[in-house]
């Protein structure tokens, strides 16, 4: 059985700042996900609150994944963009060379899908890609990255 999620894997959320974001970040701290930053371009350098969760939190934002993982050493990406940005954030993320992308956007045409799908296989297929459109991966009682409560 493969383990894709571990209580070490090392969590950025892309498009942490927007609304779904922001939600579902808060649930996967909650329940103890290693969330160490997110990605939302031209918003680098702010740091999001999330003090809620976790007694004085806060993590910082990068302009990009190659950014976020240079800083953290972040090994996972979750993908909460609007479906016509989440081809260009994917590609990114296996550009960065990040290990999984799991991509919860719905709605992310076809065509983007099967392009980015193929630039993962032409780079040598280095990020396992879960999704799109999927609830995400857990590994109980270790960590969580995605929509599962």
């Amino acid at each position: 059985m493969a383990i894709f999620l571990t209580e070490d894997s090392r969590i950025i959320v892309q498009g942490m700042t927007g609304a779904e974001g922001t939600k579902h970040t808060r649930r996967m701290l909650a329940s103890g996900a290693n969330v160490v930053g997110g990605v939302t371009p031209g918003k680098g350098g702010q740091s999001a609150d999330f003090s809620d969760v976790k007694d004085g939190l806060t993590l910082p934002v990068f302009n990009s994944v190659g950014e976020a993982m240079e800083a953290t050493g972040a090994d996972v990406t979750v993908v909460f963009v609007p479906p016509k940005f989440a081809k260009a954030a994917v590609i990114e993320a296996i550009d960065a060379g990040i290990g999984l992308a799991v991509v919860i956007t719905e709605g992310i045409p076809v065509h983007d899908t099967a392009v980015f799908w193929a630039h993962a296989c032409a780079t040598g297929n280095k990020t396992r890609i879960i999704g799109p459109n999927c609830p995400g991966v857990i590994s109980p009682g270790k960590s969580n990255a995605g929509i599962i409560p």
